[in-house]
């Protein structure tokens, strides 16, 4: 995703620096004109923006924090902007760590997979002051085909819980429905051709199905089961914050962390399916 992200920047003309802790993954950026820097202090220094997309809360606080994070540069006024799929507790702390180093924060995670990103067609749920999504909203077009505003900081990052939440219901409800319907004899072919016409049909009923009936779950991964886990994890943590009933989201918890722990956590997020063999 970040890779795609930097691709779009660099193709709308900005200068780009890049960190990641693989370098040879910035090959084809640095290939494109980009500059790699070997921290993120180094990246971020004197910049306009700062852009994060990492996995989780940890490596967030890695890129961010400490004397080779981003936020012990020297660039008053730039933004933070942090598209990452983060805990609610998280964002809210880091936005106070950018403001005492005088950055201005953006709470901005991002929906789609990353063929999306790369083409700049990602939606962004924003979370900051109108005035402040204005001011870098030049910044952030050329990633997106849609910026949605949910209100001030940690509002974008409660409602990309939410959604993935949701989600992750969805995924393991469809493992149970075609492991449902391959015990009462059905072909499994044609349960997921017509599931995606039917009523229960979603982008990402159908988009699991199809996976789930390919099989070959070390292939093309856009989005790994330990992701999954991750973002399931954090989001029954942010339901829970709230008071909100999530007895489905744990349902779904319970039933993604098997891939994880039985050493599948690279494998595309839909190998649950195959767990339900056992």
């Amino acid at each position: 995703m970040g890779a795609g992200m930097a691709a779009r920047l660099l193709a709308a003309g900005h200068e780009v620096r890049v960190f990641n802790r693989s370098p040879e993954k910035t090959a084809a950026l640095v290939a494109a004109g980009a500059l790699l820097a070997d921290s993120p202090r180094a990246a971020a220094e004197g910049v306009e923006a700062v852009f994060s997309m990492v996995a989780d809360d940890a490596a967030s606080r890695a890129v961010w924090l400490g004397d080779t994070g981003a936020l012990a540069t020297t660039a008053p006024g730039a933004f933070a902007v942090e598209c990452s799929t983060l805990s609610r507790a998280w964002v809210l702390e880091l936005a106070d760590h950018a403001a005492a180093q005088g950055f201005r924060y953006v709470d901005c995670p991002v929906t789609a997979l990353p063929d999306a990103a790369a083409a700049g067609r990602l939606t962004l749920f924003v979370g900051a002051a109108t005035d402040r999504l204005a001011e870098v909203r030049p910044l952030l077009e050329p990633l997106c085909d849609n910026i949605v505003r949910f209100g001030e900081i940690g509002a974008g990052t409660s409602y990309k819980l939410i959604q993935n939440l949701l989600g992750s219901i969805q995924i393991a409800a469809t493992a149970e429905a075609l492991r449902t319907a391959e015990l009462a004899g059905l072909d499994l072919a044609t349960v997921v051709d017509t599931l995606g016409r039917g009523g229960a049909a979603s982008p990402t009923v159908i988009r699991a199905s199809r996976r789930m009936l390919d099989g070959h779950y070390d292939r093309d991964v856009a989005f790994t089961a330990a992701l999954r886990l991750k973002d399931t994890r954090i989001g029954v943590e942010a339901a829970d914050s709230v008071g909100a009933p999530a007895a489905l989201g744990r349902a779904a918890r319970e039933l993604l962390t098997g891939p994880v722990d039985a050493g599948h956590g690279d494998l595309d997020e839909t190998v649950v399916f195959d767990l339900l063999h056992d």
